[in-house]
């Protein structure tokens, strides 16, 4: 259809009722795709809309969004009851009571049962409604707007309002610009939509058209499109080491690996870099489903296809570059069951340490990387037996081959990625020692298959295939993987894992993949990779009932953040850490409720008792008092936050989060809001409430990474959209007439009783057993002996934060936060 001519009467200030008609009209166009040219008209009260085909004038928004609602590309469907209670609301609006205060367009609200789907095109009533309380949001003329927020902020976050609002500031107000046709007809609202006119634009208008375009500062990201590095942006990979499928984590596996890294993800995130985060454990879930039907297969051939076909690939290609050699080994073999014993499978003594329950390729206690033949008193897992040796063929890769290789890339990467202590100490160790040809087969029938003949009783070992993990669950993710793990040059890959996972990491896996001789990998960036986090001075035991698992951090109660909270600011980065129960409640009180907490709330509250949920108008307090020197305080932290997460020092940078919620604590003290400052003050107690509020905004996304659901929490009560972590804090997130929600609290307190009550749920009977244990060594009988080999069964847990997966086409779904 032709372009609709619209005359707009002129001057239309923000609040008037003219500029509430344009808003109306422009909305509608945008909502409903009517190509429309808006004609700025002096003189003029009413809006009015000329239809020359149809030889009428309308001269009522309210009949012109109708009318809109019918002839545009996308017009409103509804019918029936619902079409006629959007009339009646509408007949409401035009009988001259209109929407005056916040409490009747609640009830209004919730008598028109609006759609919550986005997608779908507004009713002709959403859009009067919406106009008429757009005006009560920014000029702070309702007593009680908050109940409005989830309503508003819906509106507010659609394409067609944001195009609406900016077109009605446009062709509004008292500064003169001019838009071109072409601009118009960019911005969505038909061919022909803006004509080249000059129209008037207010200052405060344009400031809130911006707040709202720029909204959610952090990207927002189709959930149906896979997230892709971008040339010449900030592109980070992320990877946790996987997690085991046969039990549930405790907390130091949690935060070692798939905590940390989320941590890290959240912060890429909020700086707006593209990021991918990739785990994973398991290969059933409806994506893999979903994806297999797609291509046509099974699931289960579906997960087989990508890491086989990955895993094999790497695999001849470093057979094509003689880097493969076949070798008979001897291996430790069950007559009992009649198998081969995979390392996990063998059990002993550790050489170095003495724990008499070291596994076959490392000890938990002293954290030695063992082969299984290095074990005192060796015995299978499955039945107790002493294995005997017996030869098998083998492939392995000859790392020796590749280490002045990876040893010149190790002193580059390490360098410029800034690895962890840890993982740079491990990572030379092995290579002072000198590499050797490492088995990259095993006699399993679980896992990759090796594309060699005479191989189809073996299946690739675990540690050679875990990495390559990674990238399979990668390409489940996207067809276009390679834009991901082939592109060295715009790509940064981080990894997490606990310090035992690091050779796997820093060698294996590097080595592999320099070792294809294809040059455009992507390869390790930055390793952090933590110590122990031990429970109240010992270890966590699962057979024993000592520590917090995953399972018991839910049945406590505690909030996520809470233990996110504490997990991270515990984190072992440099050393062992305790879980301490008592520190647990300490921290929780302390700092998140008296720090943080109280911040929020008690300005929150403030807001909505003295200024009805409006922020007030700061601007002209805050030029006479001197807030500088808090300012210069907040962004030195600030920029001591970015610099420590940049660098993956997670903990640190939970220290200066806090410390700015420090900062602003002193700040309401130090300036007295309170009810006199209110009275006897007001410009000053609009400036403090102004600094203040925005200060909470820049916490929101400080603490995202850390604590989401808290950080959402906060969004909500400012009725404000997630924003990105800015290089630089101002005073200019939040502007005067912002409507607030309501204040809820963030945290609450952890009595003593209840921390009795969990040290003694999750103390286990450790003394108890560690005595039985060693009456048993001292008698040498058979039922101690027993007793232990059947702890070991149940699955005594690793302190190691981060373990990889059992071998394989298992490792598959993905997990992108």
């Amino acid at each position: 259809m032709a372009s609709l001519k619209v005359n707009i009467p002129i001057p239309a200030p923000s609040g008037s009722t003219a500029f509430i008609q344009a808003l109306k009209v422009c909305l509608a166009a945008s909502a409903y795709g009517v190509p429309v040219q808006f004609v700025k008209v002096s003189g003029q009260t009413n809006i009015s809309l000329e239809v020359p085909k149809e030889s009428k004038i309308l001269i009522d928004a309210n009949a012109i969004v109708r009318y809109f609602a019918t002839v545009g590309s996308k017009p409103w469907l509804k019918s029936g009851e619902e079409a006629l209670k959007d009339s009646a609301l509408i007949e409401f609006e035009e009988s001259g009571q209109g929407i005056k205060a916040a409490g009747v367009a609640e009830s209004v609200i919730s008598k028109a049962n609006f759609p919550a789907d986005p997608t779908l095109p507004p009713s002709p009533g959403e859009i009067v409604l919406f106009s008429n309380l757009w005006d009560l949001a920014s000029t702070s003329a309702s007593d009680n707007k908050s109940t409005l927020s989830s309503w508003l902020t819906r509106i507010i976050g659609t394409e067609w309002a944001k195009i609406g609002i900016e077109q009605a500031a446009t062709h509004t107000a008292d500064k003169l610009v001019t838009k071109s046709a072409e601009e118009g007809s960019e911005k969505g609202a038909g061919k022909g939509a803006v004509k080249s006119i000059s129209v008037l634009v207010d200052d405060r208008q344009r400031k809130m058209v911006r707040r709202i375009k720029e909204g959610t500062n952090m990207k927002i990201r189709d959930p149906n499109e896979p997230i892709l590095p971008v040339p010449g942006e900030r592109n980070v990979l992320i990877t946790a080491a996987l997690p085991y499928v046969n039990n549930v984590p405790h907390l130091g596996n949690i935060v070692g690996s798939v905590l940390s890294a989320d941590a890290f993800s959240r912060y890429a995130k909020a700086r707006n870099y593209n990021t991918l985060y990739i785990c994973g454990t398991d290969e059933y879930g409806t994506a893999t489903e979903t994806k297999a039907l797609e291509e046509g297969i099974t699931p289960r051939a579906l997960c087989d296809k990508y890491n086989t076909e990955i895993a094999q690939d790497i695999f001849l290609n470093l057979q094509k570059n003689d880097l493969l050699v076949e070798e008979s080994m001897t291996q430790l073999f069950c007559e009992k069951h009649q198998g081969f014993l995979a390392d996990r499978f063998v059990e002993g003594t550790c050489p170095k340490c003495g724990y008499e329950d070291a596994r076959g390729d490392q000890c938990d206690t002293c954290g030695l990387l063992l082969d299984p033949f290095e074990l005192i008193n060796p015995r299978c897992k499955l039945d107790g037996t002493g294995p005997i040796k017996r030869d098998s063929k083998h492939i392995f890769i000859q790392l020796d081959k590749l280490q002045p290789e990876i040893e010149e890339w190790v002193s580059k990467a390490s360098e410029e990625g800034q690895w962890s202590k840890n993982g740079r100490i491990i990572t030379e160790s092995w290579l002072k020692t000198g590499l050797k040809p490492r088995c990259i087969t095993r006699d399993l029938t679980w896992g990759t298959p090796v594309p060699v003949p005479g191989y189809e009783d073996k299946v690739m070992y675990v540690w050679f295939d875990a990495c390559i993990g990674y990238v399979s669950i990668t390409a489940n993710y996207t067809k276009e993987w390679e834009k991901w793990w082939k592109n060295k040059d715009e790509v940064k890959l981080y990894q997490f894992m606990g310090k035992d996972n690091v050779p796997f990491h820093t060698v294996v896996f590097p080595g592999s993949e320099i070792g294809t001789r294809e040059g455009n990998w992507t390869m390790l960036h930055h390793i952090s990779t933590t110590e122990y986090l031990q429970y109240e001075g010992g270890k966590f035991s699962k057979s024993r009932g000592v520590g917090v698992f995953g399972n018991n951090a839910r049945d406590t109660g505690v909030p996520p953040s809470v233990w996110r909270y504490y997990l991270l600011s515990s984190r072992p980065e440099t050393g062992d850490t305790q879980f301490v129960w008592q520190d647990f409640a300490t921290k929780n009180n302390s700092e998140l409720l008296a720090n943080l907490g109280n911040f929020v709330n008690r300005l929150i509250k403030f807001i909505n008792a003295k200024y009805a949920g409006v922020v007030p108008d700061y601007t002209i307090g805050i030029n006479d008092i001197s807030f500088g020197q808090y300012k210069e305080s907040v962004n030195a932290l600030l920029k001591s936050y970015i610099e420590e997460l940049e660098n993956v020092h997670i903990r640190a940078g939970l220290e200066r989060a806090m410390a700015i919620s420090g900062e602003g604590n002193r700040f309401l003290q130090d300036n007295k809001l309170d009810n006199a400052l209110f009275t006897n003050s007001p410009k000053k107690a609009a400036a403090v409430v102004g600094f203040g509020i925005n200060l909470i905004y820049l916490l929101s996304a400080l603490i995202y990474p850390y604590m989401p659901a808290t950080s959402e929490s906060i969004v909500k009560q400012l009725n404000a959209p997630h924003r990105s972590i800015p290089d630089v804090w101002d005073v200019d997130g939040l502007l005067p007439g912002h409507v607030i929600g309501r204040a809820e609290y963030l945290f609450s307190r952890i009595e003593e009783k209840q921390v009795q009550e969990w040290k003694s749920r999750y103390g286990g009977k450790q003394d108890v057993a560690a005595q039985d244990t060693k009456e048993g060594k001292r008698k040498g009988k058979k039922k101690g002996k027993l007793a232990a080999k059947q702890q070991n069964a149940e699955g005594e847990e690793a302190v190691s934060p981060g373990s990889a997966s059992t071998s394989t086409a298992g490792a598959q779904i993905k997990l992108v936060v």
